[in-house]
């Protein structure tokens, strides 16, 4: 089975970024080889709207089968304003706390991220999931792109 892996804003953006480019670009290949299936929301297409017109239309350069679309839902704007309350994260935060909690909801393998300050970070993840326990949800797994690509038998 594929492994489902949701990804925010900052790994669309990777791709064109010089420090996150070779990463990015072989999480990618590996969408175009079928190995993943990309979790998006509805919160990525409207945080994708104020991007570079390269970065925006990014996705639309694959097959829609490659996408799991899901939309933001009232359960999870309060499981995100629950890590708000739980100081995870500031109230600035409640966009990435978003993200979190969609992940979380629909269980996916993984959430990739190149967000190390509120996303990718320990003691955050550590944060997040103590939350989710709390209310009955799964732990999320928290990567960059770097942990989600093959390396081979080097």
């Amino acid at each position: 089975m594929k492994s489902r892996i949701y990804i925010d804003t900052s790994v669309v953006g990777g791709y064109f970024d010089k420090e996150f480019k070779e990463a990015t670009t072989k999480l990618f290949e590996r969408l175009e080889n079928d190995e993943v299936i990309f979790v998006v929301s509805d919160l990525l297409e409207l945080e994708l709207l104020g991007a570079p017109k390269q970065v925006r239309e990014h996705l639309s350069k694959y097959s829609m089968e490659k996408f799991q679309h899901i939309t933001l839902t009232e359960e999870a704007m309060m499981l995100a304003e629950a890590y708000i309350t739980a100081n995870v994260v500031g109230k600035t935060s409640i966009e990435d706390c978003r993200h979190i909690a969609l992940a979380s909801i629909h269980k996916v393998d993984v959430l990739a991220s190149w967000n190390f300050k509120h996303i990718v970070n320990l003691d955050r993840i550590k944060g997040y999931n103590s939350v989710n326990l709390r209310l009955g949800y799964s732990l999320l797994e928290i990567r960059s792109p770097k942990d989600l690509i093959h390396y081979g038998n080097e």
